[in-house]
């Protein structure tokens, strides 16, 4: 995951890393309130954030993803709704759907899952020019409908972002679902049962999580799986952490503090900044992963390297994970360990320098363990960020060709 622009993508996933439940976390400050009592997905706010013909997607896409399968204009909107967050509290969080205007009634729906973010408003709802806009806009042109989530302390929702809990991840991925359904009823629309599920780096892992909590979990007493097409994702966090330790990916040190952070405040990794981070930046590095911080920001003023920012005894303690680090990566390295009953196409780039291609080699195995069906395509020899840009019309054509199936 190469630093680009205001944003970090990070292989580790609100399904990797999000890609858990919490043992410690902040309680919505809503808790106690009426709002205990609204179901998750209930509609908070709409406003209208973009209204584009088929002419003018395919300008916005040019040059960044092949515009060649837009076929309609799309009107998109920004949507805050009610969900839980890590402590399982009421909150809010916000998201991204976009109709088609192709006139249909009923529509196949796509849940896009984007990748590790770590400016609140660098997602899809917020940022025009964000990389999940333009997906979600590509998939809307093709007829369906989308719903892509920002996840919980993103956007406009409410708190902080419980970077690495799958619970908040799938409630704000589910309810986000429950939520765009509710709006396009409202507009005379209906989404079909059958979601198809795609994400990007930590929204590979998501894709298998939200997965399996429709299908095993009935997490929604409508929607179920209808395809699940993850991509660049890393599905053995505990081997992707250790290689951040190690300095074996590029900008590992910022990566990793990432995910120290979050999950210190989740499940106490250190007593004290001190007991993880070197002087000078164990005092201001958990400030600068605040939400409100730029990528280019905590780039430039950290060390990029695991070695510099990190004490050699704690990075000891990633390499070879103990106590509650090892029973919370645990699951996550689990996440395709399960026997989808929909088809599966496992994205990767075998140029992927963030993310190596045995994560993806690891995902098939798992499922081919369990005699799932799925295919594991190499779109190439590309980088992270070109591998989504390489797979998104191999994704369409899956979806295409599962719709007819399903």
């Amino acid at each position: 995951m190469t630093l680009r622009r205001t944003r970090i993508r990070i292989a580790a996933g609100a399904a990797a890393l999000g890609s858990v439940s919490v043992l410690v976390a902040p309680v919505s400050a809503v808790a106690g309130s009426h709002r205990e009592r609204v179901p998750g997905g209930a509609v908070v706010s709409v406003g209208q954030a973009a209204d584009l013909t088929a002419e003018e997607v395919a300008e916005e896409l040019r040059g960044k993803i092949d515009p060649s399968q837009v076929r309609y204009g799309v009107t998109a909107y920004r949507i805050v709704y009610r969900t839980t967050d890590s402590a399982g509290a009421p909150t809010t969080a916000s998201q991204l759907v976009v109709l088609p205007k192709n006139g249909a009634r009923h529509l196949s729906t796509v849940s896009w899952l984007h990748g590790t973010t770590v400016h609140r408003k660098d997602v899809a709802s917020e940022n025009p020019k964000s990389n999940d806009r333009l997906v979600a806009l590509l998939f809307a042109s093709t007829g369906r409908a989308v719903s892509a989530p920002d996840y919980v302390g993103l956007g406009s929702g409410e708190g902080f972002h419980p970077y690495g809990d799958p619970g908040a991840t799938v409630a704000a991925s589910v309810d986000g679902l429950r939520a765009a359904r509710t709006f396009a009823h409202r507009n005379g629309r209906e989404l079909k049962r059958k979601v198809q599920i795609s994400g990007f780096s930590q929204g590979g892992p998501a894709t298998m999580l939200v997965g399996r909590a429709l299908q095993q979990e009935d997490a929604d007493r409508y929607f179920r799986p209808g395809a699940l097409a993850p991509v660049s994702g890393p599905y053995n966090l505990s081997a992707f952490e250790a290689a951040a330790a190690d300095d074996k990916i590029a900008k590992s040190g910022i990566y990793l503090a990432y995910f120290v952070i979050a999950w210190n405040r989740m499940y106490g990794l250190y007593t004290s900044p001190g007991d993880a981070f070197r002087s000078p930046y164990d005092s201001r590095v958990e400030d600068l992963f605040d939400g409100h911080h730029t990528a280019e920001q905590i780039v430039g003023e950290l060390p990029t390297a695991s070695k510099d920012l990190f004490t050699e005894d704690f990075l000891n303690k990633i390499r070879k994970p103990e106590g509650v680090l090892k029973d919370r990566l645990r699951p996550m390295d689990n996440t395709c360990d399960w026997r989808p009953d929909v088809g599966v196409e496992i994205f990767h780039g075998r140029g992927d320098k963030d993310v190596d291609f045995s994560h993806a080699a690891y995902c098939a195995d798992q499922l081919r363990r369990n005699g799932a069906a799925h295919r594991l395509t190499d779109v190439g020899d590309h980088d992270h960020n070109e591998s989504v840009r390489q797979a998104l019309p191999r994704i369409v054509r899956f979806f295409d060709e599962s719709a007819k199936t399903g």
